[in-house]
């Protein structure tokens, strides 16, 4: 993907300015099968927690209890983070409680649109459903556990974007505002508005 929408991770890092976790190293694919296997396979090469990657567009994207992420290229937020959180490994739905709550506080802030959780994981506008997160945590022997946050979050999809059986529950920032949203400030506001908050919900 080219132009002027496509994410680029040197601006997003330099944008996003100091971070304490979150952040740290933003990495953005073209195409990936899913943001989250992708950044379980750099943590086992030893990346860092905060690792950030984009991915514009996933052939084989997933949500909670395994269901199919279907986003157009291009067109939406989907990124996954490495978190090592001090938290006991059956404590894990704090982390999707807790991103829910900032993906949906993150869209009313930069948007002016009333988001509200439909629990556990996903994030609804008007009634459809416009974001939602997935939390993939793994016990790590005499370590910090390892978790994956997912986040899908619909942009600039038009209503012929999404499968048909999609289009009457499904619904995209583009949509509810009448009007095209620029992602890139869109990322870099839920990116900083995670690593502000993560610490609240991962040091406890």
């Amino acid at each position: 993907m080219s132009g002027p929408d496509r994410l680029q991770s040197d601006r997003l890092r330099a944008d996003l300015g100091q971070v304490t976790t979150i952040g740290s190293e933003i990495v953005v694919l073209e195409e990936t099968e899913s943001t989250n296997d992708a950044v379980r396979d750099m943590a086992a090469k030893g990346c860092p927690e905060g690792l950030v990657v984009f991915a514009e567009y996933q052939t084989a994207g997933r949500g909670q209890r395994e269901n199919r992420w279907v986003s157009a290229p291009g067109k939406a937020l989907c990124f996954s983070v490495l978190l090592r959180p001090e938290l006991p490994i059956e404590d894990s739905a704090r982390l999707t409680q807790w991103a829910a709550e900032t993906v949906a506080a993150t869209i009313q802030s930069s948007c002016g649109i009333e988001a509200v959780i439909k629990s556990p994981n996903d994030i609804y506008v008007r009634g459809r459903k416009v974001a939602g997160v997935l939390v993939e945590m793994k016990a790590q022997p005499r370590a910090a556990h390892l978790a994956v946050l997912g986040i899908g979050l619909n942009v600039n999809q038009a209503v012929e974007d999404f499968p048909l059986e999609l289009r009457e529950r499904a619904t995209s920032l583009a949509i509810v505002t009448g009007s095209r949203q620029d992602r890139h400030p869109l990322a870099v506001a839920l990116l900083r508005d995670l690593d502000q908050t993560y610490q609240r919900i991962a040091r406890r």
